[in-house]
């Protein structure tokens, strides 16, 4: 099975790569062998606003952007988002990356990991709503990081019960995966 850990913001200086690395370091102690895991940064991919067609009516994306887009999230059987929260909700450059695909999405099992000031819980209210259209399973268990109690001068520093909770989170995603025969 392959993991896509997708850090999802775009900004400059971004938590998401803090978050996605604590992420990386938590899939290894697993200990899985029968699952990968890669670190897919969405600033790596310049994305343009839209494409003239929708996605679920594409033949071909128009744009090498998100060709390559399309070519790395269909290599997944499952994903972990990074996803913050901004002004109460999901971030416009990773729900713009979203709606770039369709079908590379469709019946595949997704977990969150949010953060912001009130650990990014709203932006996955939303998300919930949004891979729903995909026909997406999203596993209950989720990680919110708070800004002002997991977060220090170096990056990402989580409280103690977090290790448990990320544990717990990718070990039902890989167990929900392995359920649908993704």
């Amino acid at each position: 099975m392959k993991v896509a850990i997708i850090s999802g913001s775009v900004r400059k200086g971004r938590n998401s790569a803090h978050v996605t690395r604590w992420i990386e370091e938590a899939a290894a102690k697993l200990g899985r062998d029968d699952v990968t895991f890669e670190v897919v940064p969405l600033a790596d991919f310049d994305l343009p606003a839209y494409e003239d067609v929708p996605p679920g009516m594409l033949e071909e994306h128009t744009t090498e952007a998100a060709r390559a887009w399309s070519a790395k999230i269909s290599e997944f059987d499952a994903y972990v988002l990074v996803t913050p929260e901004y002004n109460h909700g999901v971030p416009g450059a990773l729900k713009n990356a979203t709606d770039f695909l369709s079908n590379e999405w469709r019946s595949k099992v997704i977990a969150f990991v949010s953060y912001g000031a009130d650990g990014g819980v709203r932006a996955v209210e939303q998300w919930r709503q949004i891979v729903a259209n995909f026909d997406m399973i999203d596993i209950r268990a989720t990680v919110s990081l708070g800004l002002f109690t997991d977060f220090g001068p170096e990056g990402v520093a989580p409280l103690e019960r977090r290790a448990g909770e990320i544990e717990n989170t990718l070990n039902s995603l890989i167990s929900t995966a392995e359920r649908w025969g993704k």
